[in-house]
C-alpha cells in the first residue's frame, strides 16, 4: 500500500518494528547499492539482538555474512534457493522495479520479500546484499514457533513450486546450516547441541507437513501454522497490491521458457 501511495519516491526503505539500527551510517550504506541502475532490491546485515542465546546467534551469522554480494539470475547455479534470499527486516526496493514485477504478493502466507526477489531477479535485475548496512534483528523461538514457522515455510514452497523450479530446492542449504550450527556450537557450547538436533527434527516435520497442507483440513492448518489468520479467509489465486502482476507472472513464465 505504502509502494502505491508513494509515487514520487524513487526507493522504498522498509523495516519491520523490532529491527534497530546498528548505526548511522546504515540507511546511507544500504541505499548506496542504487547506483547501479540494474539494482531492484537490497537488504542489509541482521546481526543478533543483545542477550541472543548461541543457536539464536548461530542462525544470523548463517544467514547473514560479513561480506557483501551482488546477485542476478545467472547466481542460481551457485546459490540455488539462497539466490533469492532477501528479509524485509532491513530492505530497499527501487519502485519502479517494485511496480515492474507487480509488486508484493498477498496472496502468501509469508515470504512476500523472498517472492520479489525472485521475480526482480526474472526480470532482469539485480538484487545485493549489504553487509555494512547493519541492524540488530534476532528472535528466541520456542520449539513450538519453530515448528510453526518451518510448517508456514512448507506452505510457501508448495503454493509456489515455481520457486523451487527455478532456484532449487533447500535442501542442501539445510544440510550445510546444521553442518554449521554443530561446529559452532562445539566451540564453547556443547550443551546446546542436543536440543539443535531436536529443533532440526521440529523444522523437518513442520517443513513436511506444511508441503502436504493441500490435505489437511482448514482448522488443523490454523492450528499448526504461525499465522493462523491466513487460513480465516479465502485467499484469491495470483493478486498482488499493484496492478500489473499477472503481467508480470506471465513474463516470468515466458523467460523460463525461453
Amino acid at each position: 500500500m505504502a509502494a502505491e501511495m508513494l509515487p514520487d519516491a524513487e526507493i522504498l526503505v522498509y523495516m519491520t518494528q523490532d529491527a534497530v539500527l546498528a548505526g548511522p551510517s546504515t540507511l546511507a550504506n544500504l541505499l548506496a547499492v542504487f547506483d547501479d541502475p540494474q539494482v531492484g532490491a537490497a537488504c542489509g546485515r541482521q546481526l543478533p539482538r543483545q542477550g541472543a542465546k548461541p543457536i539464536e546467534a548461530h542462525a544470523r551469522s548463517f544467514n547473514y555474512p560479513e561480506t557483501s554480494n551482488m546477485r542476478t539470475l545467472a547466481s542460481r547455479k551457485q546459490l540455488g534457493i539462497k539466490t533469492v534470499f532477501l528479509s524485509n527486516s532491513l530492505a530497499a526496493y527501487r519502485r519502479s522495479a517494485l511496480i515492474d514485477v507487480g509488486g508484493f504478493p498477498t496472496n502468501v502466507i509469508f515470504g512476500e520479500d523472498m517472492i520479489t526477489a525472485a521475480r526482480l531477479l526474472l526480470a532482469g535485475y539485480k538484487v545485493a546484499y549489504v553487509a555494512e548496512a547493519c541492524a540488530y534483528h534476532s528472535h528466541s523461538y520456542t520449539q513450538i514457533q519453530e515448528f510453526k514457522r518451518y510448517f508456514d515455510i512448507g506452505v510457501l514452497h508448495s503454493r509456489e513450486p515455481w520457486l523451487i523450479k527455478e532456484f532449487g530446492r533447500a535442501s542442501g542449504e539445510g544440510k550445510r546450516f546444521v553442518i554449521s550450527e554443530l561446529r559452532y556450537l562445539s566451540k564453547g557450547y556443547a550443551s546446546q547441541i542436543p536440543s539443535a538436533l531436536l529443533r532440526t527434527a521440529i523444522k523437518l516435520l513442520g517443513y513436511r507437513l506444511g508441503q502436504m497442507e493441500a490435505r489437511l483440513a482448514p482448522n488443523i492448518k490454523r492450528l499448526l501454522s504461525m499465522h493462523p489468520k491466513f487460513w480465516a479467509e479465502p485467499i484469491g489465486e495470483g493478486f498482488c497490491a499493484l496492478e500489473g502482476a499477472n503481467i508480470a507472472d506471465q513474463k516470468h513464465r515466458e523467460r523460463s521458457r525461453l
